[in-house]
């Protein structure tokens, strides 16, 4: 699982080694270990690209602060093994005890001025690497004057690798929220641990790659204000029947979705529900619908009772409109019943007020706004998109459901304050129904894992944090059978359902 935590947690735990340190070099100590894990990762990426470091040029754009005396020690352990290295100084001052390493190693630095920001932008692009160690963890808003003028033009033109030293500048390392202008990273490479603005949009569209370097302060480092899931952890929380399990105690799972106008919903969100081990889904809606659900779906069984299905849990709303009268009723009836629950956009006119951590809302953006304005604090949905983490945490503790943001990374929230980043998807995976077979991997697994399984205690998940911790298992699987089944190209929303056996089997 990687933890991320707040740029401002991580400089008081920096400041609190110093001033414990009878080292007066302790600081000097840890920018050294920073810039030694930044210079071997600009190697290894060059050799990734297949590019010989000996030789190639690097360009590193300095700030002032620490972050940038980071980047010029790194730049001069780079000329000592050979690369041609260059600064740009980008207050006209730089750190200077970095500084004066850089150019005992033979690197060159420019100051960079309202007059030659366009060419040294130029130049810098020609450069094979570009480390950008401009603004760090501290800093408040982005890039104005020359220093912004070099951004965006760089932005403007083809460079070569992109390398950002703990955070690209201009993106706030505890928000994720990015104040342009913000270069592009292909690659950052965070110090001590990964930066909760680094896993939050729109800052983990400037990310790149993450890489972490341990710098010895990871041993103090506690509460994370992101997680996320890796292969390892969804290959131990995932449930496993046993021998003598049954269609029952595999998890049944109730479905009330799909409307007139979009009966498929009902369709993929059982298909969704299916693929993902439910033990068994119980459809219940109009005649006419169940019908489609039947065909596509003969495992499915359909009724128009809620009362009748018997189920642990409910997935509700998704493709309901608001002439749906009939099939609201039925989500009023079922969010009563005060299982665990998955509730899609159109199951919001109908839950209750305030709601538990068991209920699971997954709306986009644009949903979400709508939310919070129900709630009384709506936003415009460039409001949630430009600050994800944020919102979605407001919005879980206004109904105190836990709140699945869908977008390029999802957002999982916690009444608790705990958030959950999951990123794998792929950029087609944004097509019609994909969500809607998002709700049936999430309402699958509600089913089959109720409270007080031991996986998720071993990994410190307990309390609301277990529902989010589901949620945000969901959100990987759907994004890894979406990526699977894309291989780089188009997809349906079928092909996604298609897919999750083999990726549930791999893992």
């Amino acid at each position: 699982m990687i933890s991320a935590y707040t740029g401002t947690h991580i400089r008081g735990l920096e400041k609190q080694l110093l001033e414990a340190s009878a080292d007066p070099g302790m600081g000097a100590v840890l920018m050294q270990r920073a810039a030694y894990g930044l210079a071997n990762a600009v190697i290894r990426e060059l050799q990734r690209r297949g590019l010989r470091p000996y030789g190639s040029s690097v360009t590193v754009l300095a700030g002032k602060g620490n972050n940038g005396g980071d980047g010029l020690y790194a730049a001069a352990l780079l000329a000592r093994r050979g690369l041609r290295t260059t600064a740009v100084l980008t207050a006209g001052d730089a750190h200077p005890s970095g500084l004066a390493a850089f150019r005992a190693a033979g690197g060159r630095d420019t100051a960079l001025t309202d007059g030659n920001a366009r060419d040294l932008a130029a130049d810098a692009a020609r450069a094979d690497v570009v480390i950008d160690a401009v603004l760090g963890t501290g800093a408040q808003g982005g890039l104005r004057g020359a220093a912004g003028t070099l951004i965006e033009e760089l932005q403007r033109s083809r460079h070569g690798l992109v390398v950002a030293c703990d955070i690209p500048s201009g993106v706030d390392a505890d928000t994720g929220e990015a104040h342009a202008p913000v270069l592009a990273a292909d690659v950052t490479v965070s110090f001590g641990a990964a930066k909760a603005g680094l896993l939050a949009d729109p800052g983990a569209d400037f990310t790149g790659r993450l890489r972490t370097i341990p710098i010895g302060i990871e041993d103090a480092l506690v509460h994370p204000e992101l997680r996320r899931l890796q292969a390892a952890d969804l290959a131990a929380l995932l449930p496993q029947p046993g021998r003598r399990s049954h269609k029952y105690s595999r998890g049944v799972l109730g479905v009330v979705a799909g409307s007139a106008r979009y009966p498929g919903a009902a369709v993929l969100a059982c298909r969704g529900a299916l693929a993902a081990g439910a033990g068994m889904v119980r459809y219940v809606g109009p005649p006419e619908v169940a019908d489609l659900v039947r065909q596509a779906c003969p495992e499915v069984v359909c009724g128009t009772s809620v009362a009748d299905a018997h189920v642990q849990a409910w997935l509700l709303g998704s493709g309901l409109d608001a002439g749906a009268h009939e099939q609201l009723e039925r989500v009023r009836e079922a969010a009563a019943a005060g299982l665990p629950t998955v509730a899609d956009a159109g199951a919001l006119p109908a839950l209750p007020r305030e709601l538990s951590p068991h209920t699971v809302l997954t709306p986009h953006a644009g949903e979400l706004a709508a939310l919070l304005e129900r709630y009384g604090a709506g936003p415009a949905r460039t409001s949630v998109e430009d600050a994800t983490l944020a919102a979605v945490r407001q919005a879980s503790g206004l109904t105190g459901a836990t709140v699945l943001l869908k977008g390029a990374t999802t957002l999982v929230a916690a009444p608790s304050g705990a958030v959950f980043s999951q990123a794998e998807a792929s950029p087609w995976m944004a097509t019609a129904g994909s969500g809607d077979v998002l709700a049936g991997v999430l309402g699958a697994l509600l089913a089959q894992l109720p409270e007080g399984s031991g996986a998720f205690s071993a990994l410190g998940l307990e309390g609301p944090d277990r529902w989010a911790a589901v949620a945000a298992m969901a959100a990987s699987l759907h994004g890894r059978a979406g990526t699977a089944a894309s291989n780089g190209g188009p997809l349906t929303a079928s092909d996604i359902a298609e897919a999750l056996p083999e990726v549930i089997a791999k893992l």
